[in-house]
């Protein structure tokens, strides 16, 4: 065998979605959409589309436009959509979703990527996020947003395990980030969150295929800085966040002006 031959895995190739969701509440996340009936959609940090391209097939009038700057993700959005025979009603564009002028929409995705719509040079503000949400979907219209709570006050051990830097403040709880998207503009008209199974098969399916490749190559010339690097994120998740940080899905409706 020659080690440094051996390509690396595909990057995120086991994952359906890029977070802990299920495929089963996407189902009832997507149904409830359209049953709106949404005649436009765009998902913010859309990654490779999958969410969007669900809820086009479920409504075969509607169009719908994913924006990201991550084009190995765009690649695989389009090839989907070929695949699924939806390339005539999706389109995926690399570009910043930073005061995008494209909406206003009947429906907006945004599932972990609220920082595509806040100035990289603030500190991140759900407030900011729910504001730029509600002027991209037209009144009436519905956003689904997924996003980042505190399940509880992480302890400073736990804070220490996290992301560098990881802070109290880098989330709220539910009924604060709930009660912002009134503040927004929106009736929150349905609320869930994930389960401990959808964080697991989330964070296992993330480096499944590396963990693979590392027990297989661990000679590799990249072998080192991929094993440091799987292994960091792992320690965040089991040393850090597992059981504190929670993902909430939040299908608000715009109200009427």
């Amino acid at each position: 065998m020659n080690p440094s031959g051996s390509a690396l895995p595909p990057r995120l190739g086991t994952l359906t979605f890029h977070g802990p969701l299920s495929g089963a509440r996407a189902a009832r996340v997507v149904g409830r959409l359209a049953a709106a009936g949404p005649a436009d959609v765009i998902d913010i940090g859309c990654g490779w589309g999958e969410m969007l391209l669900r809820v086009l097939d479920a409504v075969p009038t509607a169009e719908g436009v994913g924006i990201d700057i991550n084009a190995e993700d765009l690649a695989r959005a389009r090839s989907l959509a070929e695949e699924r025979g939806l390339s005539g009603r999706a389109s995926f564009v690399e570009e910043s979703a930073l005061g995008t002028g494209r909406g206003p929409v009947d429906a907006v995705l945004c599932l972990g990527a609220g920082q595509a719509l806040c100035d990289p040079e603030q500190p991140y503000d759900p407030a900011v996020v729910l504001r730029e949400l509600r002027r991209l979907v037209r009144p009436g219209g519905r956003v689904v947003l997924g996003e980042g709570f505190w399940e509880r006050t992480p302890t400073g051990t736990e804070l220490a395990g996290m992301w560098p830097g990881a802070h109290t403040d880098d989330h709220l709880s539910l009924g604060a980030l709930v009660d912002l998207a009134v503040e927004a503009g929106f009736r929150p008209a349905w609320i869930e969150t994930a389960s401990a199974e959808e964080w697991e098969e989330f964070e296992s399916g993330y480096r499944y295929d590396t963990e693979v490749w590392l027990a297989a190559h661990p000679g590799h010339p990249l072998a080192a800085e991929t094993r440091e690097r799987v292994d960091r994120q792992r320690s965040s998740w089991l040393n850090g966040y597992r059981g504190v940080l929670g993902i909430a899905y939040l299908t608000l409706v715009a109200v009427a002006a």
